[in-house]
């Protein structure tokens, strides 16, 4: 059992506060809120608090009766998280036949490329030929993998793991372990080719997570394939922690910025890991992430959505002024984590 040094009335206080004030925003059936309601998800799971499995059904429940995007892409499939969630705890059939559409559409409709991986997608248009993104773990891979195991459909269960696979092979550099944003195939290179701080978020936390999503994971080949990358990109990311306890939106780079959701993810996937030589990291990841949470619950210095940037400069001046879901969702996945252990006496 690891022990950290957090206060767990504090935490739970500030997971309350972050709740309320991400249910405050007008977010459409979209990727930021499927990480905002993955994170209230986490919490409720973790602290079992109704309430936050009330409010968040309350608020799905009114985007079904106002209608639903009319064409799923990889981004939109995140939502999927939380409809596991209400559909575990709820039994109602309208969130399974809103789960079976969205992996309906990722088995048969969503653009594949080479050996049938899936191609980043954010719209009804082909906006990105041929690219995997470390984004597509966390909105369709984790996801189909969490449904492929609720379902017992082993083919599913196979498709998420090849995609893990095939995303290590496309993005990691396995000279430093760490991973890049996006993939081009049809080019072959990884575009601007920086080590984007949220990409690595999205490959750490979501690699982290397979341990726990599937029963037996040491039976799958591609299961050693994610413990090797993972473990490689937590031994090379625990030296770009800044004395802030936190990670920068170009990880490499001492003149980008801190950027929270990113330093939410990767020290999340440094708990997820239960090794004892990463409790220093996430003690320190404890504190400066706290340190950018305002008193009405909003994480601040979280940049906004970022495509594979052109160059340095693309990255460094996306703006961290604004509330977004996936800050909040990431915090709360973090801070219901760190609940999930026990206080340093």
């Amino acid at each position: 059992m690891i022990l950290l040094d957090f206060n767990r009335k504090q935490l739970e206080d500030t997971i309350d506060k972050i709740v309320e004030r991400t249910m405050r925003m007008d977010m459409t059936w979209d990727w930021p809120c499927g990480v905002a309601y993955y994170g209230i998800s986490k919490a409720y799971e973790i602290t079992k608090k109704e309430a936050y499995l009330n409010i968040m059904k309350e608020r799905i429940d009114k985007y079904i009766t106002l209608g639903l995007p009319e064409v799923w892409t990889v981004n939109t499939c995140a939502m999927g998280h939380c409809l596991i969630t209400l559909y575990q705890a709820t039994s109602d059939q309208t969130y399974l036949k809103i789960l079976e559409s969205k992996v309906d559409y990722l088995k048969n409709d969503a653009l594949r490329f080479a050996d049938h991986v899936l191609q980043h997608t954010v719209s009804s248009n082909n906006d990105f030929p041929e690219q995997c993104w470390a984004d597509t773990l966390f909105m369709a891979a984790m996801f189909l993998l969490r449904y492929g195991v609720m379902v017992g459909d082993q083919d599913l269960i196979n498709d998420a793991l090849h995609n893990y696979s095939r995303h290590i092979q496309y993005l990691q550099n396995e000279d430093t372990g760490l991973w890049y944003h996006g993939y081009n195939h049809i080019q072959k290179d990884h575009m601007s080719g920086f080590y984007w701080g949220r990409a690595n978020c999205w490959a750490a936390y979501t690699m982290s997570e397979v341990g726990k999503i599937l029963p037996k994971a040491y039976l799958y080949p591609d299961f050693m394939d994610i413990t090797g990358s993972l473990s490689e990109q937590l031994s090379a990311l625990k030296f770009l922690q800044t004395e802030n306890g936190l990670w920068r939106t170009i990880l490499d780079d001492p003149e980008s910025y801190e950027e929270v959701s990113a330093s939410c993810g990767i020290a999340a996937a440094m708990l997820n890991a239960e090794n004892p030589l990463y409790i220093e990291y996430i003690n320190k990841a404890i504190r400066g992430i706290l340190e950018n949470i305002t008193a009405d619950g909003r994480v601040m210095n979280v940049s906004g959505g970022t495509a594979v940037m052109k160059d340095r400069d693309g990255y460094r001046n996306i703006s961290k002024k604004w509330i977004q879901g996936w800050g909040q969702g990431m915090a709360l996945t973090f801070f219901a984590l760190v609940l999930s252990c026990k206080e340093k006496e």
